[in-house]
């Protein structure tokens, strides 16, 4: 009697701990897996401070997709008033300039003044002349593939522009060696000729990145 009432209590704890252990593994299985959360960083604080209701980013990486870029930019604006009836505040727009489309980045002076080297860097000419740019060209509604799509127009409608600080540096370097002249001079004087509403980015590839990780929706320009 007592070797029965033995085992009848090894099987009933034993039955106890596999429901137990099945009930803990159902449990575990119904929890819901945990969300990845990206780190923040100061640096990228910027882009949750640009207002709107929908965000998208732009990326832009050669000098023909920078072109399209600005009219991506114009199109969602417009697209947006037409088909929701939203406002330009409500839409959140950044434009990536980076790899051979930083060149954009920088205003009239620059061009003015270091023109051919960056057509050289790049291998790019002004399409009517066939020589070196003296000016953005994408700051000048002749050249936009839309009048209203020029780098003056998205931003003053609140288009925000990250740049690509690693294509910066290189293109200094190349414009020092091409010049004589001081490579940390005359990053200073790139850094002072931005276009609007710049942020330079470490680097473009990382904004990318950044930006979505901070909810904007990747568009890329070709």
């Amino acid at each position: 009697m007592a070797k029965s009432t033995t085992r009848r209590s090894i099987l009933t704890g034993a039955a106890a701990a596999a429901a137990a252990s099945l009930t803990s593994t159902r449990v575990a299985a119904q929890a819901p897996a945990r969300r990845f959360q990206p780190a923040r960083h100061s640096q990228d604080e910027w882009l949750d401070t640009v207002p709107g209701k929908h965000r998208t980013f732009i990326d832009c990486a050669s000098v023909t997709a920078a072109g399209s870029g600005m009219l991506y930019a114009n199109n969602l604006y417009v697209a947006n008033a037409k088909g929701y009836q939203l406002k330009e505040a409500d839409v959140a727009v950044v434009v990536c300039l980076r790899h051979f489309a930083t060149i954009f980045a920088f205003n009239d002076t620059i061009w003015g003044k270091y023109g051919q080297a960056l057509s050289d860097a790049v291998a790019f000419v002004d399409p009517k002349t066939k020589t070196a740019p003296t000016k953005n060209l994408l700051d000048d509604a002749s050249y936009a593939q839309l009048p209203v799509a020029t780098i003056s127009s998205v931003s003053s409608r609140g288009t925000q522009f990250a740049v690509c600080d690693m294509a910066t540096n290189m293109l200094v370097g190349l414009v020092a060696a091409s010049t004589k002249g001081v490579q940390e001079a005359i990053y200073q004087e790139f850094v002072r000729n931005l276009i609007p509403n710049s942020h330079l980015v470490a680097a473009g590839v990382v904004a990318v990145n950044r930006a979505q990780e901070y909810d904007y929706t990747l568009l890329t320009a070709t």
